[in-house]
This record gives C-alpha cells, sequence and structure tokens, in this order.
C-alpha cells in the first residue's frame, strides 16, 4: 500500500512541466492507489440523489464528484455520452468538469470512444487532447474498429502533448466477443494489444500512454486468446469493479502479473453512496484499499 495512502493522508501531485500521460498516471496510482472514479450522471442516479435530469443538476452531481474524490483517487472518467444527451448546455458542463478536475489535480479520462478516420479523427484527437481546447483531457478513449492506424492523428497528438490515450480491446458485453475475439490466437483483440505495444516503444518509465480497455469481469479470456498484457507497457483501464460485478480478487485473478499496470474503475458503486461529500470520500476509501490489499 503507498504510505501515503495508508495513513489516510491526501496527497497532491507537484505541478510543473506535463510529462508524459503515462509517467503521469503512474505517479498518481503510486501516491493515491490505482482507483478510476467513473463520474456518470444517469437519470437513475441523479433521482437517487434528489436532483432533477437537467443541466443544474448535473454539474451539481459532477463537480461534487470531483470535489470528493480528487485527492482520493487516480483519475476520474467522465462518460461523454451523459453530458451529450443534454445538448450544448451538457456539453459546457463537462468543459467545467474537466477544468475542475485538472485545477483539483487529479486525472481525467474523457470516456468518449471515438474513432473515425482522415480528418474526421483528427477533429476528434483536437477535441480531445490539444492543449487550449476547453474539451482537453488528460487522456481519451478510442475505438480502434475502423483499424488501429485510422486512430494514428490521436496517438501522435496524444504523444505531443503529453495526454494519453486508451484504446478498446476486450470489453466485457457479451456482444463484443463477435468482433474481439475473432481469430483465436490471432484475434482482434490480441493485434490490439500487440499495435498498442509497439506504441509505447515511443516511451520510456513504468508505463506508456496507449492503455487499453480491459473490462474486469472478461474471466479468463486473456488466456484463452493468448494476450500478453505485460508487453503493452501500458495502463490498463478495467471497468466493472463494483456494482457490474468484479471484485479486486478478481481483477488479481483475471489480471496476474499485469495488475500493476492495472487502474480500476467504479462508477455506480461509489456514486451510489453521494450525495454526501462525505458518503463518496467513505465508499471511495473503501473500495481503493480493497484493491491495495493482498
Amino acid at each position: 500500500m503507498p504510505e501515503s495512502a495508508a495513513a489516510g493522508q491526501q496527497p497532491v501531485l507537484s505541478p510543473g512541466p506535463r510529462q508524459p500521460f503515462g509517467s503521469r498516471l503512474a505517479a498518481a496510482m503510486a501516491a493515491r492507489g490505482p482507483l478510476c472514479v467513473g463520474i456518470d450522471p444517469h437519470p437513475g442516479l441523479l433521482a437517487d440523489w434528489g436532483l432533477n435530469d437537467d443541466v443544474a443538476s448535473l454539474e451539481r452531481f459532477s463537480l461534487t464528484v470531483v470535489e470528493a474524490v480528487a485527492t482520493l483517487a487516480a483519475a476520474v472518467k467522465p462518460q461523454v455520452a451523459l453530458y451529450e444527451r443534454h445538448g450544448s448546455a451538457g456539453i459546457a458542463v463537462l468543459e467545467r468538469t474537466l477544468a475542475a478536475a485538472s485545477d483539483a489535480g487529479v486525472l481525467s479520462i474523457a470516456d468518449a470512444k471515438r474513432g473515425d478516420i482522415g480528418s474526421t479523427m483528427a477533429a476528434y484527437a483536437d477535441a480531445w487532447l490539444r492543449d487550449g481546447s476547453a474539451l482537453a483531457a488528460d487522456s481519451v478513449t478510442l475505438s480502434p474498429y475502423l483499424g488501429f492506424e485510422s486512430l494514428r492523428p490521436a496517438l501522435d497528438l496524444a504523444a505531443e502533448s503529453g495526454r494519453g490515450v486508451f484504446v478498446l480491446a476486450l470489453t466485457s458485453n457479451p456482444e463484443g466477443k463477435s468482433v474481439q475475439h475473432v481469430g483465436g490466437s490471432e484475434s482482434v483483440a490480441r493485434r490490439i494489444a500487440e499495435a498498442a505495444a509497439e506504441e509505447n516503444r515511443r516511451y520510456s518509465g513504468s508505463l506508456g500512454s496507449v492503455g487499453l480497455v480491459v473490462g474486469a469481469t472478461i474471466g479468463g479470456a486473456l488466456v484463452e486468446l493468448g494476450l500478453d498484457l505485460d508487453a503493452v507497457h501500458g495502463p490498463i483501464l478495467a471497468p466493472g469493479l463494483g456494482a457490474q460485478g468484479a471484485t479486486p480478487a478478481d481483477l488479481r485473478a483475471t489480471f496476474g502479473t499485469a495488475y500493476p499496470a492495472v487502474l480500476a474503475t467504479s462508477s455506480r458503486g461509489i456514486l451510489a453512496a453521494g450525495p454526501t461529500i462525505a458518503g463518496l470520500r467513505s465508499a471511495t476509501e473503501s473500495t481503493r484499499n480493497g484493491l491495495l490489499e493482498g
């Protein structure tokens, strides 16, 4: 367990010139533990907090989560679709949420799952990864299913700006197998992992800045498909901890020797403890400590 986390302290990462995202994430995980808190303002969660399904409540929910968890989690992950459903005003709230995360010193992952080709992909990269963009996050999730190389504008801009990307590789939804598992020992998922490993050759340090999204509830799929996540040399974003059924023990069993690179994500399991700051902090600390034990 990191000494500062074990002592209940609230480490704030030192400001300075922007280092590569992978290095900054590795430092945050060492200081605070390997937890990412999803910011998922579902209508049902807003109602559970006694809030309306409107823009004002969206902002109150989002900024409350950032305030509560910023010193306890390595990263926060706003789910972009749940802001987009409120139109331009919702996107403005997302901009303010990302700014609040930056001000609070916690890394942000924009869960946008963008993927396209050519100038369109370049525009997505510009939105989420360019210095000066109102939507710029520390990292963004990407979909590689138009071909991994179609992500080149984002991969290169992330490297240039000190930001990162998380590429969908092996998700836990049942439908994912129809694409990701195709090819068996030469599966689509394995090729994505190998491409990410190649990209991370440009980075030194303990983690590269090209991460993968691998579901926490995939069970034995890594072994079945022969994926070597240690070779990726990048962070593994693992959604599914808590409400979706995965436990810290499941994560250790699933990821094996790659577990030190795993950034486990919990959303509803922590957010259900709101709306109070104290409740959210308690749930975050409990979840984080479970990841650090053993």
